[in-house]
């Protein structure tokens, strides 16, 4: 119920036993045994906005959630993520879902709540018109780039790249802000040279717009790294491991489902973007690699990978230890 660029993607996604998954843990012989009993009430919290986000209707639509004995009550999720984490440390929300390099920082500030899991990665485009001439991320120095939010997750996680290909991203880039649905008007007035958005909107402009596709974040060595994870009380998954688990293993099942049926996914995702085709929808889950859902060390992994790129752009303490912290913010709850 509820509260109110391509590389193929066969190259990108793969088994479940081949991300770490491991048969034991979402098939036949789990560790953690799996709910008895009446279904379990639990709160998800998610941004619906977010096409990203595509396991969590999937999981409500293909019977994941019941599969695993979940009866779960959705909140749409629109706020910042310091008050998101502090919703699920506290109580409010049992889960909920969100990119990594956005929890990452207020994470820092010790809130009750572990990842559990990574449920995708490809969610980032930077955009601009043809004319531009701008081919990759590399051509961007001297230029201005806008996105919706100044201190969000595409400027954190592009000023990363740039960095790492010799641009500086506070001096050889302007960064400017607009309202996400006025970045394409920005564009054509010639305010900005490129923009950065998601999906759905990453589509509607270029599509409206004529604009084009020059970096993602599926390249520059990002290819087979999540960037959103699912993140649990901490208190829940003390209390009740198996509820932890089961919320963990429907969603990345729901997940490897999204991207072995984008068809289907498009149109069970249609109701949340009304005025898109779910033909349209398809396409774009396309980008996605939900296929790539790491737990375990291998989430671990990935969470101080990031941890190290936002330490090189000041986003965090050069002295926090990126292995303590990974070690500390994930939790294996399918052992």
């Amino acid at each position: 119920m509820r509260s109110n660029f391509t590389l193929s993607r066969r190259q990108l996604l793969g088994s479940a036993a081949a991300l770490g998954v491991g048969s034991r843990a979402l098939a036949g012989e789990p560790a953690v045994p799996p709910l008895d009993g009446p279904p379990r009430k639990v709160t998800l919290a998610w941004m619906p906005t977010a096409l990203c986000h595509i396991a969590v209707p999937v999981a409500d639509k293909k019977g994941f959630f019941t599969k695993h004995n979940l009866d779960v009550e959705f909140v749409n999720w629109a706020g910042s993520t310091d008050l998101l984490l502090e919703a699920i440390s506290t109580g409010k929300a049992d889960a909920g879902v969100g990119m990594a390099l956005r929890w990452l920082k207020p994470m820092e500030q010790g809130f009750d709540v572990k990842l559990t899991a990574g449920t995708h990665g490809g969610c980032m485009h930077v955009l601009a018109a043809p004319e531009s001439g701008l081919k990759g991320l590399g051509d961007l120095r001297g230029k201005r780039l806008g996105v919706g939010d100044i201190n969000g997750v595409d400027k954190n996680f592009f000023s990363i790249v740039l960095l790492k290909k010799g641009i500086d991203p506070l001096t050889e880039v302007e960064w400017k802000q607009y309202p996400p649905e006025l970045l394409g008007m920005a564009v054509k007035k010639g305010e900005i040279d490129a923009l950065s958005t998601g999906d759905p909107l990453a589509f509607i402009l270029k599509r409206d717009n004529g604009l084009i596709e020059f970096a993602n974040n599926l390249e520059n060595g990002y290819e087979n790294l999540a960037c959103c994870v699912l993140g649990i009380r901490g208190s829940l998954i003390r209390a009740d491991r198996p509820v932890a688990a089961a919320i963990t293993r429907a969603l990345i099942e729901a997940a490897q489902w999204a991207s072995e049926n984008p068809a289907e996914s498009g149109e069970i995702y249609a109701p949340y973007a009304p005025k898109q085709r779910a033909s349209d929808l398809a396409v774009m889950l396309q980008s996605v690699t939900s296929g790539h859902h790491p737990v375990k060390t291998d989430l671990a992994k990935e969470i101080a990978f990031y941890v190290n790129d936002l330490k090189s752009v000041g986003v965090m303490k050069p002295g926090v230890n990126a292995d303590r912290f990974a070690n500390r913010v994930y939790e294996d709850v399918l052992a």
